[in-house]
């Protein structure tokens, strides 16, 4: 029977679920994610464990919650010891590799106080957060007065665009995000403006950050021969700077743009957060039509890139035969508002933003009978990390991964399945947000999903209720409607749960601690017995008579 020897875990950053035609988008077509949807399981509720990059990738990468692995926002570090999907892979002899993005801040703090040389393969892989690299691209090279936002940013991407003849103190800016003034080409017309968004990127196509990191991830798997691996293939785009290259800056047009999801009641009734949000300069710029007429065509361009290289990198693994032996993971680490909901980017819990595409192709015969389905399961971004463990022939413990595989769904089987999903935010490090919270200990959100009802908890501040039946653009706050109470009340028993739940014990599982409690009635411990005689003799053998010879004796 053909199983899946090795993973390719493809992801996309600020990817939104529903920009693919699979999922039903009217004009962005998106053939060949498409075709691996219809010989796969595409998980229509998927849905992020933080709206934010590098919490969302730490969940992803630890199969934990925000709340356990503590990585709560980006630059954040992940804490040394948080175990890894690269850790639980390559316990069961797979290897586990990067090409692209993970927004990782390391524990140098903590690696120094451990004596963990970074130079170390340990120090290695602690640093990248698990992976052995083949190449990391967080795809960030933003300057400004204060210097780089990432000093090692696109490091090799830069010098790949310099050998092609693309000379700049940073190409990656320059070339890859910049377009051309009208009135003077010798001028930049930078991919930060989103004026600029139409215009074509200077770069090739060919040379732009998509196809490159495939070019990269065909590299891995040409020489990886036959140990079984994973494959982390992790693209930027179509994260911002918003500009694509030609042809796909002119691809669509303001007509091609959905309409937008927003009504004047969220702003009348927003939520002190949410409000802060919608006030700020982001939230107000999407608010803007041309901004969003602008910005949204080269979004999708940007996403049919992704769907050309998808074709290309699809191709080669069926003329290697790796697509017969390789199961294929395809989502994003969160969305992107366009502008709905009065919002621009992510970081809150509307579907536009929470909600992630997720694809699974298992080449397995036993996954024949869901190829081309719909699975509207409640997924959380923790559950891949569990799934990749069962691939590899390992057994999640779920004291460490908080996660459940997926496998069975893939197989045709109905497990027994969570009852909601959960998503955290903090917004402790956003200066106009922060100043709504006492603390930024406190600057904290929760949701809590189920198939039905969306809640938010924040500390310090009211709730929100949303009823995702009869209102799933999420207009209509219910929180101080007395016919939902009762659904407040259960939302808040849930988070509760959820929040009692033991997530640090990971040093030792339950049969561990079950197994604890014989192991000191043998080891001497004899507390509450007054006389020797009410237990049998081999437990009190050596505190009777007189004592042993000393054996060093």
């Amino acid at each position: 029977m053909i199983k899946a020897k090795n993973i390719l875990f493809i992801m996309f950053d600020q990817l939104r679920w529903d920009y693919l035609s699979c999922a039903g988008h009217p004009h962005l077509h998106t053939p060949h994610i498409d075709a691996l949807a219809a010989e796969g399981v595409r998980f229509s509720r998927a849905y992020v464990q933080s709206p934010v990059c590098g919490a969302s990738r730490m969940s992803f990468y630890t199969g934990r919650y925000v709340h356990s692995h503590g990585a709560t926002w980006n630059r954040v570090p992940l804490k040394v010891g948080e175990r890894t999907m690269g850790d639980h892979l390559r316990s069961t002899g797979m290897d586990c590799w990067l090409v692209g993005k993970t927004h990782m801040k390391a524990d140098y703090e903590g690696m120094a106080l451990l004596g963990i040389d970074r130079e170390s393969e340990i120090g290695m892989r602690v640093e990248q957060c698990g992976f052995d690299v083949w190449e990391r691209d967080d795809g960030m090279r933003p300057e400004g007065p204060d210097g780089l936002y990432d000093e090692n940013g696109t490091e090799r991407y830069n010098a790949y665009l310099r050998e092609k003849g693309y000379r700049s103190a940073n190409p990656w800016h320059d070339f890859a995000n910049s377009g051309r003034d009208d009135a003077d080409p010798e001028e930049m017309a930078s991919g930060w403006f989103l004026k600029n968004a139409r215009k074509a990127a200077v770069v090739e196509n060919d040379d732009s950050e998509t196809p490159y990191m495939t070019s990269r991830a065909i590299e891995f798997m040409e020489q990886s021969g036959n140990n079984p691996w994973c494959l982390h293939l992790s693209y930027i785009k179509p994260h911002w700077p918003y500009i694509a290259p030609a042809p796909y800056n002119d691809m669509y047009r303001p007509e091609h743009v959905i309409p937008v999801a927003r009504h004047n009641r969220e702003r009348d009734e927003a939520h002190p957060v949410y409000k802060a949000f919608m006030d700020g300069r982001i939230g107000k710029a999407f608010s803007r039509d041309e901004v969003r007429e602008a910005v949204i065509p080269a979004y999708m361009g940007l996403v049919k890139q992704c769907d050309d290289q998808m074709g290309r990198l699809f191709a080669w693994l069926k003329e290697t035969g790796r697509w017969d032996d390789t199961m294929i993971v395809l989502t994003s680490d969160h969305g992107d508002y366009m502008g709905d909901h009065w919002m621009g980017e992510k970081d809150l819990f509307h579907e536009p933003s929470v909600k992630i595409p997720l694809i699974i192709r298992d080449p397995g015969a036993q996954a024949d009978a869901t190829r081309g389905t719909v699975c509207e399961a409640l997924v959380e971004g923790i559950d891949l990390a569990p799934t990749f463990l069962e691939v590899s022939g390992g057994e999640a413990k779920p004291h460490i991964l908080e996660g459940r595989s997926l496998m069975p769904w893939l197989h045709g089987q109905t497990p027994e399945w969570r009852d909601y999903v959960v998503s955290e935010y903090d917004y402790g490090t956003n200066p106009a947000v922060a100043k709504l919270a006492e603390n930024p200990s406190s600057a904290r959100l929760f949701m809590i999903a189920d198939e039905r009802w969306k809640f938010v908890h924040a500390e310090g501040m009211r709730c929100q209720l949303f009823d995702m039946q009869s209102d799933p653009f999420e207009y209509e706050d219910l929180w101080k409607s007395p016919e939902h109470q009762s659904i407040i009340t259960l939302m808040y028993e849930r988070l509760a749960v959820w929040g009692r739940r033991l997530s640090q014990r990971t040093t030792r599982s339950d049969a561990q601690i079950i197994a604890e409690r014989e192991r000191s009635r043998t080891r001497g411990i004899t507390l509450g017995i007054y006389d020797e005689s009410e237990l049998p003799l081999p437990f009190t053998q050596f505190y009777r008579g007189k004592p042993r010879p000393d054996p060093t004796d």
